[in-house]
């Protein structure tokens, strides 16, 4: 596996979480990675924390990393590229603290279908 960062949808994380009003995102804590070399035929992409633990050993705080798996993610459109990032931010719990939340009650399509209208609604860019 190789890894590279990927301004451009660390750019995209960035606009996504001020049109969401995503506040409790640290988005100089958080990275965006475009990994190549994968075998999965599923994953489009996941996101990674920095668990408690670690950030005690290392004196730091909380960190989150978003894996775009280019192999399946390329494949998207631009409509399911950004609907993939809201899913991932909708992870990253309000407490900023290296956890995750799940899909049953935070992370479902419906919430992310909502997300997404309110994105678009509040973008004033063309898209």
């Amino acid at each position: 596996m190789h890894y590279e960062n990927d301004y451009k949808f660390q750019d995209v994380a960035k606009d996504i979480i001020t049109r969401l009003n995503l506040n409790h995102i640290e988005i100089e804590k958080l990275v965006i990675l475009r990994s190549h070399g994968s075998k999965s035929k599923r994953t489009i992409a996941r996101i990674h924390g920095l668990p408690k633990i670690m950030q005690i050993a290392m004196n730091t705080k909380a960190y989150y990393a978003i894996e775009i798996i280019s192999e399946n993610f390329d494949k998207l459109s631009h409509e399911d590229k950004i609907k993939t990032m809201i899913h991932e931010l909708m992870h990253i719990p309000k407490g900023f603290g290296g956890g995750f939340r799940n899909h049953r009650n935070f992370v479902t399509k419906k919430k992310v279908e909502d997300a997404f209208k309110t994105y678009i609604n509040a973008n004033t860019l063309e898209f």
